[in-house]
């Protein structure tokens, strides 16, 4: 067993776990889903999460992110999880590309689960699109893409966990950048921007860098929750972002994690009651009216 998915701290009793190759627009390239909900067939809110990686890296097929799809579902919703085009280390999708692959995959498979929310007996008015670190930058990705498409009516609303923005760092904007660099992420080989798209770094894309993201571009966005970690290097950018979606109006709530590093929550074995105490929250937001 791996040791990221302990049966002790994430049992599977009582929940249904299933895997489906799909196929999403524009392109119809073929992406697996994961699906972890309760056992039945009650319609259920959703909780739509992006792996984190980078956007470059890792798989939903993980043991950590298993135990924590898990412990999502125990709390009575349903989880998919999308697993995408990574940029650099192939997922179970062996295909590897850039930006803007990873967010078309994303943004494909939120389709396909909004048009498919009857068989799966999934709640298509409550589908709340969450994901950590690099899944938090491409959660708020989606959101963003959706609006430019005018189909923000597909989620209830966006919860980022540690996300991962800015693009660029040690930023002297945000001194957790400085300050908690090396604990648990090294950032300054800057090698995120190189690997997913440099040119769309270089051309302040807000689609594949979220913190280039302006107060006009955030306007009429879901409800949304951004989560950061107390000593994170990320956690400075998160803020930051949080505050421009209220100065856009945005129902936006933020949360910081005290003593904790990056994304310490996904990793379930390591801090169980911290793993908690956000999956309830997660929980709760995706429950509510």
């Amino acid at each position: 067993m791996n040791v990221a998915d302990s049966e002790d701290v994430a049992p599977s009793r009582g929940l249904s776990l299933t895997a489906q190759t799909i196929s999403v627009a524009p392109e119809g390239n073929r992406l697996i889903v994961r699906i972890i909900r309760p056992d039945g067939n009650q319609v259920l809110p959703c909780v739509y999460f992006i792996h984190g990686g980078g956007m470059a890296s890792l798989s939903c097929f993980f043991g950590n992110y298993s135990a924590w799809a898990k412990i999502l579902a125990a709390k009575g919703v349903a989880v998919v999880m999308i697993e995408f085009r990574n940029a650099v280390v192939p997922s179970s999708v062996l295909e590897v590309a850039p930006f803007p692959a990873g967010l078309c995959d994303c943004v494909g498979g939120l389709e396909w689960l909004s048009a498919h929310a009857d068989e799966l007996a999934i709640d298509s008015a409550r589908v709340v699109v969450a994901g950590e670190s690099g899944g938090g930058n491409l959660t708020l990705a989606t959101g963003l893409a959706l609006k430019r498409q005018g189909k923000l009516h597909l989620v209830r609303g966006l919860y980022a966990l540690c996300p991962y923005i800015n693009g660029h760092w040690p930023d002297e904007r945000y001194p957790s950048s400085s300050a908690f660099n090396g604990y648990a992420l090294e950032l300054y080989s800057n090698r995120g921007a190189m690997a997913y798209g440099i040119d769309a770094f270089n051309e302040q894309n807000p689609l594949a860098w979220p913190g280039f993201a302006t107060v006009e571009d955030l306007r009429g966005f879901p409800p949304t929750v951004v989560s950061v970690n107390e000593c994170d290097p990320l956690r400075d950018e998160g803020i930051a972002f949080y505050r421009r979606l209220l100065a856009a109006g945005v129902e936006a709530r933020g949360r910081v994690v005290l003593g904790t590093t990056h994304a310490t929550e996904l990793y379930p074995t390591l801090c169980p009651e911290i793993t908690d105490a956000t999956a309830s929250d997660l929980v709760a937001f995706t429950l509510s009216k």
